[in-house]
């Protein structure tokens, strides 16, 4: 518990001033995080990150991350992160001809999956940041308020396994005081900050509820692929909380559906 603590407060000392700052710090502190996050999956496979299918992956994750138009203004602003992304995609497919199929597609799904999975995520949490703190800190208070309220009614009254194949000690009762107590924290941002959306209280409310799904999804998203690799954590980096992706699963999730709603 003391090293849990320890780590969360270190944590919080170095992350709060980046996303105060922004910009160019949150920018590059997102890529690091997305190579990271990328090496946490390749680990968890077996595979070696100093490998060509390695080094692709975290480049195209850093690739959808770092905005074009401040890193490589000569590209076309619009869709030059895809196309650097995509490019990595071609390559990563292009060893199947150099290695005569010794590499198959198959093989080359990993490593894309993985940086597309990785890179969207905290390509969205840089896109957050850039509109506004407030936005970024929403997300996050939604995120942590769900985990919250989902452990302790979870451990009080949870009796209904959610999905015992994936996460055994997630119940339904759990998940649904999450969804409450992420709705409670965001009427009280809102109240607070309501010249921050463009979207009135019922409307944000009901995206509340979708962005409470769908990060409790993603965690359980998270959970798979660590079932599916016989891992406990995704990483050992945050000793106590484990690796960056136990840590922003469900932010993976979060915060390209608040783009994709419009929030931000």
């Amino acid at each position: 518990m003391r090293q849990r603590v320890i780590t969360a407060v270190v944590a919080l000392v170095i992350f709060i001033p980046i996303l105060y700052v922004g910009g160019i710090a949150v920018e590059i502190a997102a890529a690091v995080l997305a190579g990271v996050g990328v090496y946490e999956l390749f680990r968890m496979r077996g595979l070696a990150i100093l490998s060509s299918e390695g080094v692709l992956s975290i480049l195209g994750a850093v690739f959808l991350v770092l905005p074009a138009e401040r890193w490589l203004p000569f590209l076309n602003e619009r869709d030059g992160n895809f196309l650097l992304f995509y490019l990595t995609v071609m390559i990563i497919l292009g060893i199947s001809v150099v290695s005569k199929n010794a590499y198959t597609i198959d093989e080359a799904g990993f490593p894309v999956v993985t940086s597309l999975y990785v890179g969207m995520g905290f390509q969205n949490l840089v896109t957050a940041r850039a509109d506004s703190l407030a936005i970024l800190l929403f997300a996050f208070f939604v995120v942590w308020s769900t985990d919250i309220g989902a452990y302790m009614v979870g451990r009080q009254i949870g009796k209904h396994k959610l999905w015992p194949d994936i996460s055994p000690n997630k119940t339904i009762e759990g998940a649904l005081g999450g969804i409450a107590s992420a709705v409670v924290i965001a009427v009280i941002f809102i109240l607070i900050q309501p010249q921050v959306f463009q979207h009135n209280l019922v409307t944000m409310i009901i995206f509340t509820i979708i962005f409470s799904i769908v990060g409790q999804f993603g965690d359980l998203v998270e959970s798979a692929i660590k079932r599916h690799y016989g891992v406990k954590d995704s990483g050992k980096i945050l000793p106590g909380h484990g690796g960056i992706l136990d840590r922003f699963d469900s932010m993976l999730f979060v915060f390209p559906m608040m783009h994709l709603l419009g929030v931000f």
